[in-house]
């Protein structure tokens, strides 16, 4: 079977880094048309920079990097060095990127490869604010019919927010755009809170990765100490929760997931939930369902599937 397509849509952050290196670690069942970058976890100057960053300690110089948006849709962007450093990627000490930013922006980046591929063939990865994809989709809205899919990281319900008592951080950079994706028609699958809360960062989850001993590993290793500080600190357990490869792991192995196809909302509008996912998980709405909901992951396999593709790197 041909590789799955994807493009993926990310403001890194450690755990988007971790998760462009598992989808680029795994080109029999995924092939990375571009990565497109957009601000969120820091500025668009660093994901650009990190997304690059990353392709080259991959040692992968095809896949190309796109700039995206600057802002959200209608709001001050929002950012969390608090939670990624000042650098986005701090916690492994890598030399500033080589490899240029394609000369194509981001959003137009989308565009061009679901209008070029055979329409169902692209899935949408999106791991940041969902700025870019909404305005791919408001400039060219008949990509929607062509889309594979949608397979992102945001939003919560039973696990509520990590940014605001209501909100999910990604969602809450970006409600507006969010609420434009989620009303798009495309097919949607949600990788929340819930589920990635549950695929924690143990000592011996971490120590198996940086075991592996190559400079890839060291980086991960480095990377994932650094990160989850902030969420033990928090949440307190057994360690911090890696989220974004959460995303690359339901494509490669589906099965380790599981959830409940339901309507979500994004709410816009209450300064009190503003990016509140309002998930239907109970059925109570007449509201049509529109994404695939994922509640639980099986955390265990989940990091010997990520531990097995890093030492491909």
């Amino acid at each position: 079977m041909a590789p799955r397509k994807i493009i993926i849509d990310t403001d890194p952050g450690q755990d988007d880094a971790v998760a462009l290196l598992l989808a680029l670690a795994s080109p029999d069942e995924l092939e990375v048309l571009a990565i497109t970058a957009v601000a969120g976890n820091v500025p668009l100057a660093l994901t650009t920079r990190n997304a690059r960053t990353v392709c080259e300690l991959a040692r992968i110089s095809h896949v190309p990097v796109h700039a995206g948006c600057d802002a959200p849709l209608s709001r001050r962007l929002v950012t969390a060095e608090h939670v990624h450093g000042k650098t986005g990627l701090d916690g492994a000490d890598l030399p500033a990127p080589t490899l240029p930013l394609a000369s194509m922006g981001a959003v137009e980046a989308i565009v061009h490869h679901v209008r070029r591929e055979p329409p169902g063939t692209v899935t949408l990865c999106p791991l940041g604010p969902l700025t870019n994809v909404a305005t791919a989709l408001r400039h060219a809205p008949d990509i929607a019919e062509r889309l594979g899919g949608i397979v992102l990281m945001g939003g919560a319900y039973f696990e509520v927010g990590n940014v605001t008592p209501a909100a999910e951080f990604n969602i809450y950079v970006d409600p507006e755009a969010a609420a434009e994706v989620f009303a798009s028609g495309v097919d949607l699958t949600v990788l929340p809170l819930d589920a990635t809360h549950k695929a924690l960062i143990t000592p011996p989850r971490l120590q198996a990765i940086a075991d592996i001993g190559t400079p890839v590993a060291r980086a991960v290793a480095g990377w994932l100490d650094f990160y989850e500080r902030f969420d033990l600190e928090k949440y307190g357990g057994q360690g911090g929760p890696l989220h974004d490869p959460c995303v690359i792991a339901h494509l490669l192995e589906p099965e380790l997931f599981s959830g409940r196809r339901i309507n979500v909302e994004i709410e816009t509008v209450s300064d009190l939930t503003r990016g509140m996912t309002v998930a239907d998980w109970w059925g109570v709405t007449d509201r049509c369902p529109n994404a695939h909901f994922v509640g639980h992951v099986d955390a265990d396999a989940f990091f010997r599937l990520l531990t097995e593709r890093l030492a491909r790197l």
